[in-house]
């Protein structure tokens, strides 16, 4: 018979919990507000916007990977992640306060160079965090639905963050006075509550263990290699990715959506309390389901739910109303358990492929290849939505006149809101069908 894992303590799910609010918040923010912030205040054009906002946390792909490497090797050395889990953490708030900080007296295109350097250096610190924030959780507890606990916690105050930077950073702009002076001021307190979540979670990090490893190779080439090994990380890894392009979609949207649909540029935060608020509160129903369903139908369901939200709010295009909160509402149901579940399922493949190669330490490997999914998904979503403006013909401004825009540009708005979410949300459903891992099985069995 065999002993239980012990159950996680307090302080470390509290500590590791507390870390997402720096993922939450900047994986957020910049998703509502930087798109924004590029056409509407530095009159960038929309096209050239969309690249500035992609091609920072595009080089992610190559970054993470490598963080991800180096991260293994480290633990596998030292026993521990936490010299990356501190820099990151120190780093991460200078940078980002820098992104919002373009001095007025530059141009156009001078602004847009300064955005765009600070952003990369803010995507390069966030990924040193990150990546072996991602990791830690495989080698905090090896039980099953521990995982799950310890992904519940840290879902709910992800949602937490989300409300915090996505309904408070608008806010915060407008309490610093709106215009450059308000982003500046909203980047850096929100700089300075990223890095105190971040160091909460380096503060329960493992501190180092004795270890054996010294032969097993961590170059990026194995990472690549030990990632095409699993079968069902790529499967989800390429579900997680589709919904994170969808609901990235959805975050750089929903600034038009208040602005041009409901006439309200405060209705952003309405919109993200709708969405996230009910994380919080379903968080123990999703806990439930995971133990009399296992993670991977829980997910099917949670998945099928934010689609179906998704389709309803095609309703817009026969017009908006505050009839949009309570079905983004609905959707916030489902959007707790897709966040949370894929999550708790990654420890599981991380253990699975480590006890079928001997024990090798590539947590930080699957981590780092996540996250460059993940971080890339969320850039290309306001990405795509601002080449569906520029497609569409929307006008950008600069300053706090608003712009009247055409039909068609409306419709561009509607389009990146719920049609390429639901397309997308659809087609991650149809590739988690083919989950398949040993733990699942043992825990329907059980």
């Amino acid at each position: 018979m065999t002993t239980a894992p012990p159950r996680l303590s307090r302080r470390t799910v509290t500590g590791y919990s507390l870390g997402s609010v720096g993922t939450g918040g900047f994986a957020t923010l910049p998703g509502l507000v930087l798109a924004y912030y590029l056409t509407d205040t530095l009159a960038v054009p929309a096209l050239a916007a969309s690249l500035l906002v992609f091609a920072p946390k595009a080089l992610d792909v190559v970054i993470n990977p490598l963080i991800g490497a180096r991260s293994d090797a480290d633990a596998a050395r030292t026993g521990t992640r936490r010299r990356f889990l501190l820099l990151g953490a120190i780093t991460l708030p200078v940078f980002f306060a820098l992104t919002f900080a373009v001095p007025s007296g530059l141009g156009t295109a001078a602004a847009a160079l300064w955005v765009g350097a600070a952003f990369i250096a803010a995507a390069v610190a966030f990924a040193l965090f990150q990546v072996p924030y991602i990791a830690l959780p495989a080698e905090l507890t090896e039980d099953y639905l521990e995982r799950s606990r310890l992904m519940s916690w840290r879902v709910a105050l992800l949602g937490v963050a989300i409300l915090l930077f996505g309904a408070g950073g608008p806010a915060l702009r407008e309490v610093g006075g709106g215009g450059r002076t308000g982003y500046l001021v909203m980047g850096i307190v929100a700089g300075l509550i990223l890095g105190l979540g971040m160091l909460a979670a380096w503060s329960i990090a493992p501190r180092g263990r004795s270890t054996t490893e010294s032969t097993t190779a961590h170059g990026f080439s194995d990472t690549f290699a030990a990632v095409r090994a699993s079968a069902p990380f790529r499967v989800l890894l390429l579900t997680f990715a589709l919904q994170a392009l969808a609901t990235g979609t959805m975050l750089g949207a929903a600034q038009y959506v208040a602005t041009y649909l409901l006439d309200s540029e405060g209705a952003v935060s309405v919109l993200f309390a709708a969405l996230v608020g009910p994380a919080v509160a379903v968080m123990p129903l999703w806990m439930r389901l995971v133990r009399s369903w296992g993670k991977h139908r829980t997910f099917v369901l949670a998945s099928a739910l934010f689609l179906a939200s998704t389709v309803a709010l095609l309703g817009l295009f026969a017009g908006a109303g505050p009839w949009i909160y309570p079905v983004v509402a609905v959707a916030g149901i489902g959007y707790a358990g897709m966040q949370m579940l894929p999550m708790s399922m990654l420890p599981d493949v991380i253990t699975d492929h480590e006890q079928q190669t001997g024990g090798s330490v590539r947590a930080g490997a699957f981590s780092g290849v996540w996250t460059a999914a993940e971080t890339a998904a969320m850039a290309l979503g306001p990405a795509v939505v601002l080449l569906i403006l520029a497609a569409t013909g929307f006008a950008s401004s600069s300053g706090d006149d608003i712009v009247t825009q055409s039909d068609t540009a409306l419709v561009g708005i509607t389009v990146a809101f719920t049609v390429v979410p639901a397309a997308l949300v659809a087609v991650s459903v149809a590739v988690l069908r083919g989950y398949r891992l040993a733990a699942e099985d043992r825990n329907r069995s059980s």
